[in-house]
């Protein structure tokens, strides 16, 4: 690739269009003044304020609280399937239910933030109940594809032997599975559930069309705080979010490409 003419220079330009910007917005987070394009000195004045705000505190324990449910919950949900799309012969309808489970990253997710809006309206008249079990029902769904991928490659790369030396052992299938199946699955289970826990930390659209007055997540309430007044606490507010993201990336990425 790199012999191909002009591909320096389109690789070179395409990193810096994405990158500058989170760049510039994580120097602008520890500016002294309220400008966001004026540079007043180094502070840690926005991440003391963002610290202190309750409003951010609450939509921070909401966020966390959120994804950690629904990525435990998504992953659970994505190991059993990955097991029975990966442990078992081939069987009619396999395709069909590969396509079901990863048709979230499919369809557009403004698409499912609207049909969950419709399905969960009727629901919240029909019953008038509107605690966070809609927003966990649906970051559970939007995660199990993400944490179903890295589940069924790492079950894919893995020997059946082990599994069959130990029911000719004597082991029973719960035995074996428990034994022999879930140690060497686990860094995908791992890797699964940081990929969806990240995932459901980010997710904006769907939480924004389900989420009922008072349920703000850190992503809603940076929304909220953009179409007001703009200082560098959101800067500051990002940051910390984007660090978090790129700590749980680079242990997905370590779990999933370790030598055996």
């Amino acid at each position: 690739m790199r012999t191909l003419p002009g591909f320096s220079i389109i690789a070179i330009f395409t990193m810096v269009v994405l990158y500058a910007p989170i760049a510039i917005l994580v120097i602008f987070s520890f500016n002294e003044g309220t400008s966001l394009a004026i540079w007043e000195g180094f502070s840690l004045r926005w991440y003391k304020q963002a610290a202190a705000n309750e409003a951010v505190q609450d939509a921070a324990i909401r966020s966390l609280y959120l994804a950690f449910v629904a990525s435990s919950v998504g992953t659970i949900a994505a190991t059993m399937a990955a097991l029975a799309t990966t442990r078992t012969r081939r069987f009619p309808g396999k395709t069909m239910i590969y396509a079901l489970i990863n048709q979230p990253l499919m369809v557009p997710e403004i698409v499912t933030a609207v049909a969950l809006l419709i399905v969960f309206a009727t629901v919240k008249v029909w019953t008038g109940h509107t605690s966070m079990i809609y927003l966990i029902v649906a970051h559970t769904a939007f995660c199990i594809p993400f944490a179903y991928l890295p589940i069924r490659a790492r079950l894919e790369t893995m020997d059946n032997s082990f599994e069959t030396a130990a029911q000719d052992l004597y082991a029973s299938r719960w035995q074996a599975f428990r034994k022999v199946t879930l140690p060497l699955m686990w860094p995908g289970i791992v890797a699964g559930l940081m990929l969806a826990f990240v995932i459901s930390l980010d997710t904006v659209v769907i939480t924004e069309f389900v989420k009922s007055a008072g349920q703000e997540t850190l992503p809603t309430y940076m929304l909220g705080q953009l179409r007001r007044v703009v200082t560098p606490e959101v800067n500051a507010i990002s940051t910390v979010i984007l660090a978090a993201g790129a700590i749980l990336v680079a242990l997905f990425f370590r779990l999933t490409h370790r030598k055996r």
